[in-house]
């Protein structure tokens, strides 16, 4: 068995979802070799070469790499798959907005079914993934040639960097020409990046609005050295960017601290953060689902609560 990871990264560097997902193809067990295709890329495959678990990397460097489009990389992906002596049985990709938006063209070119944001690998056909929201767990057995899957980073481990794998280089794909990329706005922050932090503060839309959100979550999210996150409804109200919402239609996190400070707890909400190690809720209703998973919770006036625990803190 080959599996191909396709690698996320800026190409200066590998973004942690890639990580995550090399460690699900040592589950699956084979020989693993990763992609990484980009313009002035080097230094990302360079990296890659040093993670543990992978035998080969492949770098493609070319011009209409370098805003990684899904259309290009899929039709790159499915004829490195064809064109491979013996065949590649798996494609992985980090189950990250990258992959998700990649792995669908890449199943449509090869003709096979996706297999979505697993979380345990049974056998090299057998895969464990969440589905109704988190609540219950398929075990999905592909027949399909070539296995093409998305992983959910908070499920396994980041593999390590002690691998010194070959880099080899890869011929570029034509340009289709389909997509481009006009502008990209980037968020800078100096905390943790949401996906990745080890302590979260979320707010919902009991903070009634933005101001509130920042003047109340921010100083407590400085104590902690955490990263901020939000439900659903607080960005729909606004109150925050979208890089902000965790749940069901944003960012899986799994924590080791999650703190949700006026969030009820919906269905969607707690199907991305249900995961994380300690789940702290601090909200007015005794009866908030939040509850309901939370190790910890707080009755009460948040706009009381919360200054009085970042004063604790500090």
């Amino acid at each position: 068995m080959t599996i191909l990871v396709i690698a996320e990264h800026d190409n200066a560097s590998l973004k942690a979802a890639t990580l995550n997902t090399v460690t699900a193809a040592g589950r699956i067990g084979g020989d693993i070799r990763a992609l990484v295709a980009g313009s002035g890329c080097g230094a990302a495959a360079a990296q890659a070469a040093k993670v543990s678990g992978i035998a080969r990397v492949l770098c493609c460097d070319a011009p209409h790499y370098a805003d990684h489009t899904a259309e290009n990389l899929a039709a790159l992906v499915a004829d490195t798959v064809r064109a491979a002596a013996g065949g590649y049985s798996h494609v992985l990709l980090p189950g990250t907005s990258f992959g998700k938006n990649a792995a669908p063209r890449i199943a449509a070119l090869l003709d096979v079914a996706q297999i979505s944001d697993i979380v345990a690998a049974e056998a090299p056909d057998t895969f464990v993934r969440p589905i109704y929201a988190g609540n219950a767990l398929a075990t999905v057995r592909s027949a399909d040639p070539v296995k093409v899957i998305t992983v959910r980073s908070t499920a396994f481990g980041a593999a390590g960097s002690d691998g010194a794998a070959p880099v080899e280089r890869l011929a570029p794909a034509a340009d289709l020409g389909l997509a481009k990329l006009l502008g990209c706005e980037l968020t800078q922050s100096t905390r943790p990046e949401l996906s990745a932090a080890k302590i979260i503060v979320s707010g919902g839309r009991g903070l009634a609005n933005g101001d509130n959100f920042h003047k109340l979550l921010e100083p407590l999210a400085d104590r902690l050295g955490a990263a901020l996150g939000a439900s659903r409804a607080a960005v729909d109200a606004g109150f925050v960017p979208n890089d902000y919402q965790v749940g069901q239609t944003g960012k899986i996190v799994a924590p080791q601290l999650y703190i949700a400070v006026g969030i009820s707890g919906a269905i969607q909400h707690l199907a991305g953060m249900k995961d994380s190690r300690i789940i702290v809720a601090i909200n007015k209703d005794t009866e908030a689902p939040i509850f309901q998973v939370a190790d910890y919770g707080l009755v009460g006036d948040l706009f009381e609560l919360v200054p009085e625990l970042e004063k604790a803190i500090g």
